[in-house]
């Protein structure tokens, strides 16, 4: 019979695809949302009394001093977005990172001033030491060049708990070290913040699409690079390895980043881990869409709202990206 005929499988699907143009059945049918409440908007914070500083290479993001990230995170919570993740730049550096887990350190200054002005908004730190170390790496180098793992997790346990006690609502280890879930479990733990959730790096890749992100913190390594501790792109199965790993150790969420190279990935941590995920749609993801929309290459709205959309798609249940108030508008309008 001729395609489209009644009484053939392809009818139905034809009448199906008509209808879902019009509003209510599109919503009714559509197999994937995209809400606002899915999106965590992430920030920089620098040192300084009135610091509002553009990153070249990533329009529309800037590096926040404190007053202006309280200022940032009212906007974001206007929007309805339910969490911000924050990074620090430190005032200076050093070969142990200090500025990590100084009590006064340029993230628990911002937490405790972002709880305090919205308690309901969720602040989510990023742990590593990228940020505050001269060198640029993730952990304490060795004079052999290498890093000390088990240096670095004694670290970054001491950063972990530092925010948690800055009021931070769960901290987010991005370093990749080895074993470093279970150490920040095991210090919090001891420290009576159980309750603390970890939001774990399970899969960062080792990527090129970090680069203008290397620009705002300012975190570029000095020498060598980080495919010795962040995973080969070529890796799938190590990726749920790893974040079963994480899982055991105690993690609460496990994350994918990049993301949109990584779709494959997101799915397999998905179905293979019950667990959830969350998506890093990174600063190089960000910085092509913005480049293309100047250039008049595409529709900015029409492709970020795809992209984060094929991320909650390939399994996401959050999405970390810095289109988060570009989208939570569009969101609204749609």
């Amino acid at each position: 019979m001729a395609r489209g005929y009644p009484g053939t499988m392809a009818f139905p699907q034809t009448r199906l695809r008509r209808l879902r143009k019009t509003g209510v059945l599109r919503d009714l049918v559509r197999e994937t949302e995209l809400d606002v409440r899915d999106l965590v908007a992430p920030m920089f914070v620098v040192h300084g009394a009135d610091r509002r500083e553009p990153i070249a290479s990533m329009p529309g993001v800037e590096r926040l001093s404190i007053r202006h990230a309280v200022e940032e995170a009212a906007a974001v919570a206007a929007l309805g977005i339910p969490a911000v993740l924050l990074f620090g730049i430190p005032a200076a550096k050093d070969d142990q990172a200090s500025g990590a887990y100084d009590e006064e350190g340029v993230v628990q200054l911002a937490t405790r001033a972002i709880k305090e002005a919205h308690p309901d908004l969720l602040v989510i730190t990023d742990v590593c030491l990228c940020e505050y170390t001269s060198h640029g790496h993730c952990g304490v180098v060795r004079a052999d060049g290498e890093v000390d793992n088990d240096l670095t997790l004694e670290l970054l346990a001491r950063t972990a708990l530092s925010h948690a006690e800055a009021g931070a609502d769960a901290v987010a280890p991005s370093d990749m070290m080895d074993g470093r879930v279970g150490a920040l479990r095991a210090q919090l733990d001891a420290e009576g913040r159980s309750e603390t959730p970890i939001v774990a790096y399970s899969a960062k890749f080792a990527s090129a699409f970090y680069g203008p992100f290397r620009e705002a913190a300012d975190s570029t390594p000095a020498f060598g690079d980080r495919r010795g501790y962040q995973m080969d792109p070529a890796n799938a199965r190590e990726a749920v390895r790893e974040a079963r790993l994480d899982m055991e150790e105690g993690a609460d969420i496990v994350m994918v980043k990049p993301a949109l190279p990584y779709l494959d990935v997101i799915r397999r941590v998905k179905d293979e881990t019950g667990m959830p995920v969350a998506a890093y749609n990174v600063s190089g993801e960000y910085a092509m869409i913005k480049a293309a929309a100047a250039a008049g290459y595409l529709d900015e709205r029409a492709a970020v709202l795809e992209a984060l959309t094929g991320i909650r798609r390939a399994g996401a249940d959050i999405v970390i990206t810095y289109h988060a108030k570009d989208a939570a508008r569009w969101l609204q309008t749609q």
